[in-house]
């Protein structure tokens, strides 16, 4: 009986004792796993993610390991649930998987052309074939009134700029009339006879989404610009204004290998929070966090052309260049506009 009892204190000893060195151990793992959204997992992105994991390993000796995805909610969950330590999601995809994890926050975001928060913003577009866009227009003027009844492209209801601020942006400006008063963001999510519009698509990402509207799949689409600069071009009038055309590069990589030449034109513009590179708390550890925030925010990857591409360069990389753009530190309640957004 003596021996028995024995037994089984040791083994719970045993437990308890991997149990906590487990816990200790939290961040101190060989291996660091970023998780990417959609939108950065194309392969034409390879070299630059693979360019911000050579700066991670070599300045922390961990290995770095991409989990690329074609699921907005796997890469939110995956960091959300630890099996991803970092991830580089947009404004909604960050406050998601920090809902779901107290633990999850975020780390860096870009900043823009001035260096600091001031302007660190991109822009979500409302885009419609070039040929139709004068459906759009009253005068000089450009309407959304007549996108209701049309075959819609979001990217995910999980994306920022290609859902949440897009559906916001047409709630509130439909719901100011008689006929859609009681409209919701939930009355966009399906389409149908008796819906607001009469089809409504996913992209999965901003590039598909795109492609929805340039292959004649959808009438209208909401996707950013950040994420199609690497295959579009200005075709005519003011970058990030409505009016402006836009024209799928010859040589574009997939998916808009098979729209090359199509142009659009944007009838919406509105500038939204950038996104952030976040981390989970309960697989990085303080020391690694700082570690990672002094990396991010190093002059090695401020200087590195493959991760901050100059204007002019060919290669496709995560960010542009144009002035003093750089990754800073940024907290929590930077997002609070976004939260705004649902309620």
């Amino acid at each position: 009986m003596k021996k028995t009892l024995l037994f089984l204190l040791s083994f719970v000893m045993l437990v308890v004792f991997a149990g906590c060195s487990a816990s200790a151990g939290a961040g101190e793992k060989d291996t660091l796993t970023i998780a990417w959204l959609p939108n950065e997992s194309g392969a034409d992105l390879t070299e630059a993610r693979d360019e911000i994991g050579k700066v991670i390993e070599e300045k922390t000796g961990k290995k770095v390991e991409h989990q690329t995805t074609t699921d907005y909610i796997v890469a939110i969950e995956a960091v959300a649930n630890g099996n991803a330590d970092m991830a580089f999601l947009g404004a909604q995809g960050y406050i998601e998987a920090h809902n779901k994890n107290a633990k999850v926050l975020p780390l860096v975001v870009p900043t823009g052309a001035s260096g600091t928060l001031e302007d660190a913003v991109y822009y979500s577009w409302l885009a419609v074939d070039k040929d139709n866009v004068d459906d759009y227009q009253n005068g000089k003027d450009f309407k959304i009134d007549n996108i209701q009844g049309k075959k819609f492209s979001f990217v995910s209801n999980s994306s920022t700029s290609g859902f949440k601020v897009p559906s916001t942006g047409i709630v509130d400006y439909f719901s100011k009339m008689g006929e859609f008063k009681d409209l919701t963001a939930e009355d966009l999510l399906e389409g149908g006879e008796d819906k607001f519009f009469s089809e409504v698509l996913y992209g999965g990402s901003h590039q598909g989404s795109a492609v929805n509207l340039l292959s004649g799949k959808a009438d209208v689409a909401a996707f950013c610009d950040t994420c199609v600069n690497n295959y579009v071009e200005l075709a005519d009038g003011e970058e990030n204004r409505p009016g402006a055309v836009y024209q799928v590069k010859k040589d574009a990589a997939e998916p808009f290998n098979t729209v090359t030449g199509k142009e659009f034109s944007l009838i919406s513009v509105t500038p939204v929070l950038n996104a952030p590179f976040v981390f989970n708390a309960e697989t990085v550890n303080e020391d690694l966090k700082a570690k990672l925030l002094e990396i991010m925010t190093s002059d090695e990857i401020t200087n590195n052309e493959k991760i901050f591409v100059p204007e002019g360069s060919e290669f496709s990389g995560l960010f542009k260049k144009s002035a003093d753009e750089r990754l800073v530190e940024v907290e929590d309640a930077w997002f609070n506009p976004n939260r705004e957004l649902s309620k």
